[in-house]
């Protein structure tokens, strides 16, 4: 386990958010990237399925944030999510994820971000009894149940 004075400011935002809801979930500081669902995987020894993409898209008519969090090799349709929003999307732009959530692209953590996002959870993470999330840097991650981190996100479950 990952010593939270090691951790850096993104990824201790992470960990105070975790035990601001109760989860008793410890954030880890791996030795190398976790930037991408493939790095992740491979730096923490599990399927890609098991990771957590936390993907911002915005209101193309509202300029509105939209969170999805989505099983590692998923895709997200614009096109078929934007009629569950009521408006088309587009993928945000990092300067409009750092705004919205206070982390760059390739850490973006499924919470703890600057204002609360309406948010969106993929099925199939539920296949698994364990998952892993961006912890606010690109080598950093935690586990966690997929029923727990829909609970702590109150996202809405959907097909990807």
């Amino acid at each position: 386990m990952a010593d939270e004075g090691a951790l850096k400011t993104s990824a201790s935002r992470v960990q105070t958010a975790l035990e601001a809801l109760g989860l008793p979930v410890a954030v880890l500081q791996m030795p190398a990237t976790t930037r991408t669902a493939q790095d992740a995987a491979s730096a923490i020894g599990c399927t890609v399925g098991q990771i957590v993409k936390s993907l911002v898209f915005q209101g193309i008519e509202s300029g509105k944030p939209y969170l999805i969090l989505a099983s590692g090799p998923n895709r997200v349709n614009e096109a078929s999510f934007g009629v569950l929003a009521g408006e088309s999307i587009q993928r945000a732009k990092p300067d409009f994820v750092r705004e919205c959530t206070g982390f760059a692209i390739g850490g973006v953590p499924p919470l703890g971000h600057s204002s609360r996002l309406p948010t969106w959870m993929d099925e199939e993470l539920f296949v698994y009894e364990t998952v892993w999330a961006a912890a606010g840097t690109p080598e950093s991650v935690f586990a966690i149940a997929p029923k727990d981190l829909a609970s702590a996100t109150i996202a809405t479950i959907i097909r990807l």
